[in-house]
């Protein structure tokens, strides 16, 4: 291999590395987020809740369960592809999968939040924590870092 295929190489398996601490991260909290959702469906206050919540906490778990999927890719592409040269395809690829894992997130962040904030306050105030908090995920998960690669 000459010196700039083993430069290259290196650089491809920095930057493997360095997604993959990245999604632990992302992982734990959407793992944790998940388990959550999932559990509030067998409390005794879920089922004295009205049609918009079901709604709500379905399209909030189906979103969690998107962004587990797609945040756990990236690992399973690791193993499956493991020694077969891909690894520029699995950088690549798993950093795609990685922000569309983590918009999945936020979103089902939002949702959650706007089932805890409409339970406890009602609609109005639940739809401006949500929104909020949705707009703070775009700005510091996206918006900062697009505008700083300018």
């Amino acid at each position: 291999m000459s010196e700039p295929e083993a430069s290259e190489q290196r650089r491809l398996a920095r930057n493997l590395n360095e997604l993959l601490q990245e999604l632990r991260v992302a992982q734990t909290g959407v793992q944790v987020l998940f388990g959550f959702l999932l559990s509030l469906a067998f409390t005794e206050r879920y089922a004295h809740t009205d049609g918009f919540l079901h709604i709500v906490h379905i399209t909030t778990v189906m979103l969690a369960a998107v962004a587990v999927c797609l945040l756990i890719a990236p690992v399973a592409w690791h193993r499956v592809l493991f020694r077969r040269g891909r690894r520029e395809a699995v950088v690549n690829r798993g950093s795609v999968l990685t922000v569309l894992g983590l918009t999945a997130l936020a979103l089902a962040m939002a949702g959650a939040v706007l089932l805890i904030g409409y339970t406890v306050f009602g609609g109005l105030v639940g739809g401006l924590l949500s929104a909020a908090i949705a707009l703070l995920y775009l700005l510091l998960w996206f918006g900062v870092p697009l505008w700083a690669r300018r």
